[in-house]
């Protein structure tokens, strides 16, 4: 491992302490880096139906879900290759999304790439392509969880192909349409894509996925965000209920 590489993953662990967050992480250090083409089985998220009534828009580096005049934020760091972050999108995002609905909780995203250069590939960089791609279609919501519902089984799949985000577009109703398609092939938004690592980079996180409450450390050890139940509790226990 060189000097860079262990100071990222030192950097990753001290985030998941301070932070809160489980051990359980996809950290930014050093890895195979090695990557396979594989498939994967387009899926569409258990909670499209109230995803689908958030707006989400682009700001700089980040995607705002929800009303901007939300009197509370959260705040999520994601890889779309991180298995972890897949468990948030499965189970605390849920009560994320339900109180979003009701106009009491604005989302802010930053959409990492990091783990490309650690497993190989560029199955990230594709995923925040075509994620940035259906903001301008009023679908990012629906379409963002559903990548997470979609993905590969390893890390070190490649799988985020272009054809194979389209698939996972045919899940979201309205999302597909001459450009939506042509952005996600010709990787439109891959300054907004740079942008977002930069952002993780900087942030100091180096780890997925962070999820922050008005910007502070949720209670407890972190686990929390992986049960919607519990993360639930967690909310209401900092004030967003």
């Amino acid at each position: 491992m060189g000097v860079r590489s262990f100071r990222r993953a030192a950097v990753a662990v001290v985030a998941a302490t301070a932070l809160g967050i489980s051990a359980a992480a996809c950290s930014s250090g050093s890895g195979s880096d090695t990557s396979s083409q594989a498939g994967l089985t387009a899926k569409s998220s258990p909670d499209a139906a109230t995803l689908a009534k958030l707006p989400a828009k682009a700001e700089g580096a980040e995607i705002v879900v929800g009303d901007p005049k939300a009197p509370h934020t959260v705040t999520v760091y994601e890889d779309p290759r991180c298995p972890f972050c897949k468990h948030f999108e499965e189970g605390g995002a849920g009560a994320v999304a339900r109180l979003a609905a009701e106009g009491k909780v604005k989302v802010r995203y930053t959409i990492a790439s990091f783990l490309d250069s650690k497993f190989g590939g560029d199955s990230s960089k594709r995923a925040v392509n075509a994620m940035r791609a259906s903001v301008e279609q009023g679908k990012f919501p629906e379409f963002h969880a559903a990548v997470f519902a979609s993905q590969p089984k390893e890390e070190t799949d490649d799988a985020f192909t272009a054809d194979n985000l389209l698939k996972i577009a045919d899940q979201v109703p309205g999302l597909r349409g001459a450009a939506f398609d042509k952005a996600v092939h010709e990787n439109t938004y891959k300054d907004f894509v740079s942008a977002a690592e930069k952002a993780f980079e900087d942030s100091g996180v180096g780890g997925s996925p962070v999820v922050l409450i008005d910007g502070k450390q949720p209670a407890g050890d972190g686990r929390a965000i992986y049960d919607a139940d519990a993360f639930k509790k967690v909310l209401a226990d900092a004030g967003v209920s």
